[in-house]
C-alpha cells in the first residue's frame, strides 16, 4: 500500500533590507572648518550652535576627516538641566556615517560652571577606549560655560 505524504507547511518569514543614508539637515556659512585648537571649537559653539543660550546639556560630537576639517556636526544628545545621556553607539554612529578620522566631544553646562564632573570623564574615557577599537580618535572634550570653557585634553584627562 502506498504512503501518502502531507506537506509540511513552510513558515514564512520577512527579512528587511537598509540602506543607511546621512541626510543633511541644513548648512551653515563659517570662515574657517579647520581646527588647530579647543579655541576654534569654541568659537564654532558661541557662534553657530550657540551653545552658551542653551537651557539643557547639549552633548554634539564635531566629525573631522583627515586635515582636521569639519566633515559634520551632530547633536547625539539633549538632556535635562544638568544631565545628558551619552552612549558610544550614537557617537560614533555619527562618525561612521561621516567617515571621520576623529572627532571632538562638546557640551553645554547650563550652570555656566564648565568644571567637568566624573560623569563628565567617565564618558570621555568610554569613548577614548571606543575610538580605539574603531580607529576613530577622539581629539577632545571640551565643556562650555558663560563665557569660559575647559578642554579635557588640555587638562590631561584623557
Amino acid at each position: 500500500m502506498a504512503r501518502i505524504s502531507k506537506a509540511i507547511p513552510q513558515t514564512v518569514s520577512s527579512i528587511n533590507i537598509y540602506k543607511l543614508k546621512m541626510v543633511k539637515e541644513d548648512t551653515v556659512e563659517y570662515s574657517d572648518t579647520t581646527i588647530k585648537s579647543p579655541c576654534d571649537i569654541v568659537r564654532l559653539a558661541r557662534e553657530v550652535l550657540e551653545m552658551e543660550e542653551m537651557a539643557e546639556e547639549n552633548f554634539i560630537v564635531i566629525c573631522l576627516n583627515t586635515k582636521n576639517k569639519i566633515a559634520g556636526v551632530h547633536t547625539v544628545s539633549i538632556g535635562s538641566l544638568n544631565a545628558s545621556i551619552v552612549h558610544p553607539r550614537e557617537v560614533f554612529k555619527a562618525a561612521l556615517l561621516n567617515n571621520a578620522s576623529g572627532i571632538i566631544c562638546l557640551h553645554n553646562h547650563p550652570s555656566g560652571d564648565p568644571e567637568p564632573s566624573r560623569e563628565d570623564i567617565e564618558t570621555t574615557h568610554r569613548l577614548v577606549n571606543a575610538g580605539n577599537i574603531l580607529g576613530i580618535k577622539v581629539l577632545d572634550h571640551i565643556i562650555i560655560g558663560d563665557g569660559r570653557y575647559i578642554s579635557l585634553k588640555e587638562q590631561g584627562a584623557m
